[in-house]
């Protein structure tokens, strides 16, 4: 007899990096032919097998732009569920620690500060970090 899959079991695990450099973050833009086209993110990705969030997050930075972070602590979740899925955004702080950033798989990255995150158009799930940056309820 198969089990119906929980709700929990069919939320996707994806890591976001809030990426601090010189009192600015780290934004990326998705491609235009991406779910989520042109939408601004806080880079990250999906979790694959036993991969635990930090292996993730420490993977698809390299992966997606080629440099080595340092995942430090843990800042809350968002829950949004998109006509394609849902997802659960998992959100670490984190820093650069070598390498040069060359954006594989956005069209654009920008270094951002606070004041600015208002001007770009984040993807829902992103936009409940956003806003706790902004309140000050995450510090940079």
């Amino acid at each position: 007899m198969m089990r119906a899959k929980s709700q929990e079991e069919n939320v996707k695990r994806v890591t976001a990096a809030i990426l601090i450099k010189d009192d600015q973050i780290l934004i990326a833009k998705r491609k235009a032919n991406d779910q989520l086209a042109n939408k601004w993110e806080f880079p990250g990705g999906t979790i694959e097998g036993k991969e635990t969030p930090e292996e993730c997050l420490k993977r698809e930075m390299k992966e997606e732009f080629g440099i080595e972070v340092k995942v430090q602590e843990y800042l809350g979740e968002s829950i949004y569920h998109y006509d394609h899925g849902s997802i659960k955004l998992l959100a670490y702080r984190t820093y650069w620690e070598s390498g040069d950033i060359e954006p594989k798989v956005h069209d654009e990255i920008q270094w951002v500060s606070l004041d600015k995150l208002d001007n770009y158009q984040f993807a829902p799930a992103d936009v409940p970090f956003v806003e706790r940056l902004r309140s000050g309820d995450i510090e940079l």
